[in-house]
């Protein structure tokens, strides 16, 4: 909630906020270096003069980055955009305990809430877009770990505690057709009560599963073409204002569509949203999946890894060996006590190799899933050392690799856009090249 609510803060603050860099049309505003001060001081980094510089330039890099990426038309598509909202709210709903109670934290709708990050995520979105064109294909070898762990003086060299590798596999559960079919005769239901008089927006807010809409009426507002799921926008743009659709599927359920008003590129549209829930025998079934990848796996007839690619719904570990990533570092190794305390308490009693039997989960944007978990590695706390941390070594050296790569591209596009930094900071000698 900690990130949502800085950002919340700073845009509510934006009036009486202080600019102190602008970049072509990007501003930082001094609440923004503020909050990511703050957010490396919670790291237990003491905030000097350097580090604030450091920060500063960092964020510099950001905006120079948004000002390149709209000059050379890097675009993120609405969809997904959209997407990775729907996804932040069902998480911040499901963090706080419902939707009533995030709305009452922040004093607004869950649709003002999207909008106030509909711009952070979209900025976001285009800096990893932006940052995968400039770095994805640098690669380090085994020399360069090699010499890059040499340079580290040996009374620096880190001391690990204990760490773990976790691998999991999920498999979502699947929507039985009975549920589906059930679902789609409720809004046949809904519609011929709007065909006889009913009010539509009145019934959205009574009966429409999606948060945002709901208590506006079902109203979604304008939006352009692509920038709702396809299936959505095809049946919308059938319409005449005023006019129903028939019910149409997407990945976020069933929807009764009315156009309200066409203008321009532009329509405006609401909508009742279904969703057909997970029965206990659509979570009996995907445990019987999971059950069969598990004995295949014990049996040797397939790997983890392999099995987690070829089988599991989770798109941030099924090409990573199915193996969770350690967000400081983005290794596999994560500290015993950092680990997720639902997942702690399972893995605790396991012996390295085990795999647990299905177990009920559920996925970060809300949806009902089974997973099994992996202990792939269970490392005793010790000094940094090639042998045992290779991986996590690579993992530095690629990254400074990176980063480099990122101050060159700093040091030849800062000259290409307009860049006013206030006075304050000219300690700091934010532009001067940086030496890779």
């Amino acid at each position: 909630m900690l990130g949502f609510s800085a950002q919340a803060q700073q845009r509510t603050s934006k009036a009486v906020d202080g600019i102190i860099v602008k970049v072509d049309n990007q501003i930082i505003l001094r609440s923004e270096l503020e909050t990511a001060l703050a957010q490396v001081a919670s790291e237990g980094q003491s905030v000097t003069p350097e580090l604030r510089c450091n920060v500063l330039r960092s964020l510099l890099m950001n905006s120079l980055m948004l000002a390149r990426a709209e000059i050379d038309s890097v675009v993120v598509e609405e969809d997904q955009v959209n997407s990775e909202l729907d996804r932040r709210m069902a998480y911040f709903v499901q963090q706080i305990g419902s939707e009533e109670k995030l709305e009452e934290y922040y004093n607004k709708s869950l649709r003002q809430l999207k909008d106030d990050l509909r711009r952070q995520v979209k900025d976001q979105l285009t800096l990893q877009k932006m940052q995968a064109e400039l770095t994805e294909k640098i690669t380090v070898t085994p020399n360069e770990v090699k010499k890059y762990f040499n340079k580290i003086p040996k009374d620096s060299l880190p001391y690990f505690s204990t760490e773990v590798e976790i691998g999991q596999i999920v498999k979502l559960a699947q929507i039985d057709k009975k549920e589906k079919d059930k679902v789609r005769a409720r809004l046949e239901e809904i519609k011929k009560r709007i065909q006889n008089g009913e009010d539509f927006a009145t019934l959205a807010k009574e009966f429409s599963e999606d948060p945002v809409s709901a208590k506006d009426g079902g109203n979604l507002g304008f939006f352009k073409k692509k920038e709702l799921v396809p299936e959505y926008e095809a049946a919308a743009l059938k319409l005449e204002p005023g006019q129903l659709s028939e019910v149409v599927e997407s990945q976020f359920g069933f929807h009764l569509i009315q156009l309200i008003e066409r203008r321009g590129e532009q329509y405006n549209t609401r909508h009742i949203l279904l969703k057909p829930g997970s029965t206990d025998l659509d979570m009996e079934q995907t445990a019987q999946d999971l059950e069969k990848i598990r004995h295949r796996i014990q049996a040797d007839s397939i790997t983890f890894a392999k099995a987690a690619k070829d089988f599991s719904d989770d798109a941030a570990t099924k090409n990573n060996g199915g193996l969770l990533a350690n967000p400081q570092d983005g290794s596999t190794y994560i500290p015993l006590d950092k680990v997720d305390p639902g997942i702690f308490f399972t893995i605790d009693t396991m012996k390295v190799g085990s795999i647990t039997k299905p177990l009920p989960y559920r996925t970060e944007d809300g949806k009902q899933a089974m997973r099994i978990l992996y202990l792939k590695s269970n490392m005793p706390p010790h000094q940094a050392n090639l042998k045992d941390d290779y991986q996590k070594i690579s993992a530095a050296t690629l990254n400074e690799k990176r980063q480099n790569a990122l101050n060159t591209w700093f040091n030849k596009n800062k000259s290409t856009v307009f860049i006013d930094i206030d006075p304050e900071f000219d300690a700091c000698n934010t532009l001067q090249s940086i030496n890779n």
